[in-house]
């Protein structure tokens, strides 16, 4: 399992939602804040009021001048007569409260005053108004939310990947543990089955001789994982013109006495004639780990299927198997994840079959009823696929 992945998703798991439970207070503030906000604007518009009153008080009706009408960039006032018409406005927006107080329509304010009775050119209501904006709310809002999931975000990367450090360093050691087991394991294992092959060409078949040289082949298959694992980022993997049909049932022989030490029968389904680009070490590793898997899984006298099948534009290899089945599908492509420690094995073959099929476009499809058996389903199509 990719580590900084680990931490990405969780860190941001754990950001939304501490962001879902920040909606609420968010609310709130917002409400309050706005609430704050259109109390500030009403002392404005009572401070132009204010100032709209003490100039008409100013103004001399006995001087032979016009009354100039005090005009402001942002609000807008008017005087109106006891039936609340018009004697002078600039106020585009219709009043549609007319009653004495602050009132909110819309995104529009406005301050109904009460004037004196036919002291202000017959005037008995000043209403002064203005746009109201939340746009600094919102904004500030937006960026707070902002800062605090970056921060909360950071932590919790920081903190996860803390936490994973000493699990981290356990899967080094272990990696490095199969590193050196590789060059213990190699050269007993090639002299074992060296000296089976030569005993065997001299001499009967012995059954003992037979499940020793079907422990050496399983053997084979976790020295292969392990040389690929390590091998694997830092070798290139050319592809080349294979004939899967024959591969497959030279890789079913291969595996039938590994098979036969349960009294297990592999029955093969095989279209005849079906070739795909693919490298032969990567195509390997998918097909013996599959049957490996199958054998160590399923009951004595079982039987395991092995199909493939040709279809217009794609090919379909199936291995299925009438075994334990699968408790958790969720994680048996976790590295050194075993369901049952008592079958064996590092638990990293299916985590190399994952890594291989993800890069190449295959697709993988698990079919796993527990304790009734499994079916594992690789698709190859174009370019992989080749004579569709």
């Amino acid at each position: 399992m990719n580590d900084n992945r680990y931490a990405l998703k969780n860190a941001f798991l754990y950001t939304m939602l501490v962001a879902v439970l920040l909606l609420l207070p968010t609310y709130l503030y917002v409400t309050y804040m706005k609430y704050i906000h259109e109390i500030q604007y009403e002392f404005k518009l009572k401070r132009q009021s204010h100032l709209i009153i003490r100039t008409m008080e100013e103004f001399d009706s006995n001087e032979n001048k016009p009354f100039e009408y005090p005009r402001f960039r942002s609000f807008q006032s008017g005087l109106y007569d006891v039936h609340f018409n018009p004697l002078f406005s600039v106020i585009q927006a219709p009043i549609n409260v007319q009653k004495i107080g602050y009132h909110i329509q819309d995104s529009y304010a406005y301050l109904v005053i009460a004037l004196p009775e036919g002291r202000y050119f017959g005037a008995s209501y000043l209403v002064v108004g203005g746009n109201i904006s939340y746009a600094r709310i919102y904004q500030d809002v937006v960026v707070i939310l902002l800062s605090i999931t970056a921060l909360i975000f950071v932590l919790s990367l920081f903190f996860l990947d803390r936490f994973a450090l000493p699990f981290q360093r356990i899967n080094q050691r272990l990696d490095q543990f199969i590193k050196d087991s590789m060059h213990e394991i190699n050269t007993p294992l090639s002299i074992i089955n060296v000296n089976i092959d030569l005993y065997n060409r001299a001499n009967p078949t012995n059954k003992y001789l037979q499940r020793i040289k079907a422990a050496t082949k399983t053997l084979a298959t976790l020295y292969n994982d392990m040389d690929y694992l390590i091998k694997n980022e830092r070798l290139a993997f050319e592809h080349e013109t294979i004939d899967l049909s024959h591969y497959l049932q030279e890789r079913i022989d291969y595996f039938s006495e590994v098979a036969a030490l349960k009294n297990i029968t592999i029955f093969p389904h095989i279209d005849k004639g079906v070739t795909i680009v693919f490298n032969p070490t990567q195509l390997q590793r998918i097909i013996d780990n599959n049957i490996s898997n199958a054998i160590k899984y399923s009951h004595e006298e079982g039987k395991i299927d092995v199909i493939l099948e040709r279809f217009e534009n794609k090919c379909v290899i199936r291995f299925r198997d009438n075994g334990v089945g699968i408790e958790d599908i969720n994680r048996i492509f976790e590295r050194y994840y075993r369901e049952n420690r008592d079958k064996g094995g590092f638990g990293i073959g299916l985590n190399i079959v994952k890594s291989i099929v993800d890069k190449a476009g295959i697709e993988l499809h698990i079919d796993s009823v527990y304790g009734e058996g499994s079916t594992f389903t690789y698709t190859f199509c174009p370019p992989i696929y080749t004579n569709g």
